[in-house]
């Protein structure tokens, strides 16, 4: 199911839309602002009982196109 919430801020639209993307992610979102668009994911793995529970291991991957 795919769910939208629009709303104009500084002149211009604001959407943030969910369900139509990253169907495998636990969580994602797609942002409009004008003419840039970024998706944003998050997914979550089960922890091992060899990791430590005061690291929270983070990874992000930065694509820019243009």
């Amino acid at each position: 199911m795919i769910e939208r919430i629009s709303t104009v801020v500084g002149g211009r639209e604001l959407c943030l839309e969910t369900g139509r993307m990253a169907k495998q992610a636990h969580g994602a979102v797609t942002v409009t602002y004008g003419s840039t668009v970024v998706l944003v994911t998050a997914v979550q793995a089960e922890p091992r009982e060899d990791d430590r529970a005061d690291f929270f291991p983070l990874t992000i991957e930065y694509r820019e196109k243009t």
